[in-house]
């Protein structure tokens, strides 16, 4: 069952990239405690609507989001922490979005958020969503029906704010 609003985020580990590229771990404690944060998630990095919309819309619209008191605006992807520096820098994410790096699908499962997309050749990705998350606790989630990208984008949730 996927984590509901109101519920806390699971405590582990996830991988950023550096400004050299290079992995560097961060816990959900240290991202969402005491802070107001939006994280989205797309199924892969550097495929098309993730690259051409999704992540491009949040980098447009991160400083509108910050302005709404957004600590932090956070990519997600079951990528690994070289793909998923090498995307951010690829479409200009800079400071603005924060790239998280789920390798192993760990956070995706534990918010019951994954789809099982083997049958394309692509394993364990995670679904479209966007949350914000106030001091570690979901206070709005948008999951994404099935090819859909209506209310995960940068719009909706700056709509959301």
């Amino acid at each position: 069952m996927a984590i509901q609003e109101g519920e806390k985020i699971p405590e582990l580990t996830l991988k950023t990239p550096n400004a050299e590229g290079m992995p560097e771990d961060i816990t959900t404690a240290a991202l969402f405690g005491g802070k107001k944060v939006v994280v989205f998630a797309v199924p892969g990095a550097f495929t098309p609507l993730c690259s051409a919309q999704h992540l491009p819309g949040f980098i447009e619209k991160a400083a509108a989001i910050k302005a709404k008191g957004v600590d932090t605006i956070a990519c997600l992807a079951v990528n690994d922490a070289f793909v998923m520096g090498a995307w951010g820098k690829d479409r200009g994410a800079g400071n603005d979005v924060l790239m998280l790096a789920d390798g192993n699908g760990e956070l995706t499962r534990e918010l019951g958020l994954e789809m099982d997309v083997s049958v394309a050749g692509l394993g364990l990705r995670s679904q479209r969503f966007a949350m914000v998350v106030d001091d570690g606790v979901v206070s709005k989630l948008a999951v994404e029906a099935p090819q859909k990208f209506e209310v995960s984008s940068a719009d909706a949730i700056l709509a959301a704010l």
